[in-house]
């Protein structure tokens, strides 16, 4: 155990915060964290734009349906995939890449980049003292977000980090149980054994949510997945990505 392990293991997400900004010294070293992070070949094929422009920040919780943290917290940190620089890049080169540009691989490459980029940023943030949530709800009306963030094609903003000071007190949510994510050698291939970790996991949540709200909420995890993937949601977003020239071939 050392204090990073213990950063890591004390993230919870924060949606209150008080009213004071980020330094621009804070700033700057949560984004060299997140450019720290592991980059498939040294493509760095993602980008982050901060908002502090507070009516870009009302606009951003809105498009985001309308979550007030996104407008009120010390600053915004938008993480996008990005392969427009290697667009540029080949056109300094006098090279026409856009086949390896407009492939699933490299449409990958790009989620996962900004991916890892931003979880660094976040360890960073947590470790200063400050909150986070991420905001995947940028995803509601992307085309809005594109405009409001005037991204090119090629870049696609994928979701947000929110930090500041926390003003509230939140709990650790419990994940699911180390013998469930983690399979050694192979997949576990007993259903019932599988379905049984879920049951335990389900227990664990309903226990977790009962003393949270004086046992006026007990559903449990599998339920609460089920009636969120049974809601038709963001289901424009294919088209978009490929009108973006991602994911093309």
């Amino acid at each position: 155990m050392n204090n990073v392990i213990e950063t890591m293991l004390n993230h919870r997400s924060v949606r209150k915060f008080k009213d004071e900004a980020l330094t621009h010294e804070q700033i700057k070293t949560i984004v060299e964290a997140a450019q720290s992070a592991s980059t498939s070949s040294f493509i760095q094929a993602y980008s982050i734009i901060g908002i502090t422009d507070k009516e870009k920040k009302k606009k951003l919780a809105e498009l985001s349906g309308n979550q007030s943290y996104v407008a009120e917290n010390g600053h915004v940190f938008v993480f996008c995939a990005d392969l427009h620089r290697h667009d540029v890049a080949a056109a300094m080169e006098g090279k026409d890449v856009s086949t390896s540009l407009e492939s699933t691989e490299k449409f990958m490459v790009s989620l996962i980049d900004a991916a890892l980029a931003a979880q660094n940023a976040a360890l960073a943030a947590e470790s200063m003292g400050l909150g986070i949530c991420y905001i995947g709800g940028i995803r509601n009306q992307l085309p809005e977000v594109v405009e409001l963030l005037k991204t090119p094609d090629r870049v696609l903003p994928l979701f947000a980090i929110v930090a500041g000071y926390p003003d509230q007190h939140t709990d650790i949510k419990p994940r699911v149980p180390f013998h469930h994510v983690y399979h050694e050698n192979e997949y576990e291939q007993d259903l019932e054994t599988y379905k049984q970790e879920l049951e335990e996991y389900n227990n664990i949540i309903s226990a977790y949510y009962q003393e949270r709200t004086n046992n006026e909420r007990s559903d449990t995890w599998t339920a609460q997945m089920i009636g969120m993937l049974d809601k038709k949601a963001r289901l424009y977003m294919k088209e978009f990505v490929e009108g973006k020239k991602f994911d093309l071939k």
